[in-house]
């Protein structure tokens, strides 16, 4: 993860396509400028850069969903829960389901867990548009640093 830059997913572990799910990791780094004002002695994750993070594992799944046809954008957080704290030098586990795809919009079902326990899961609601100019070529090369588009190439899951 790279907090400030809300680089939040490092690898894609898995993309089944034909069933809309992804798996994804990411791990959070033991020294962060986000970690001194949060909080300052006990650094914990932020609730919004979990969501964050579900958010683009989700995004990811969309994106590879439409064949990068689309941009998906965050439009709503629903039923997010928060179950533990996350701190410094964690594995997470992300996990996103697509739940509804039409009329623009995309639904996701997405989930974090930390070795085995469940973190924080929430329901996500995506508008899918055109690409804005100049973004298509950075979100396909970080798609393809984080693993995603080797999945893409036969249609196939990928595993890593």
């Amino acid at each position: 993860m790279r907090l400030e830059y809300f680089e939040m997913i490092d690898s894609v572990v898995r993309l089944d396509r034909a069933a809309g799910r992804i798996e994804a990791r990411a791990l959070v780094p033991d020294a962060s400028p986000v970690f001194e004002g949060h909080f300052p002695g006990h650094p914990l994750v932020p609730g919004v850069l979990l969501t964050e993070t579900m958010a683009q594992a989700s995004g990811y799944l969309v994106l590879a969903h439409l064949d990068f046809a689309q941009m998906p954008f965050l439009m709503a957080v629903d039923k997010a829960r928060f179950r533990s704290f996350v701190g410094p030098g964690a594995a997470l586990d992300i996990e996103a389901s697509l739940e509804h795809d039409g009329s623009g919009y995309a639904v996701t079902k997405a989930a974090i867990r930390h070795e085995g326990k469940a973190l924080c899961d929430a329901e996500l609601r995506f508008r899918t548009m055109p690409f804005p100019a100049g973004l298509d070529a950075p979100m396909r090369e970080r798609a393809r640093r984080i693993g995603l588009l080797d999945g893409l190439a036969d249609g196939s899951a990928h595993e890593s």
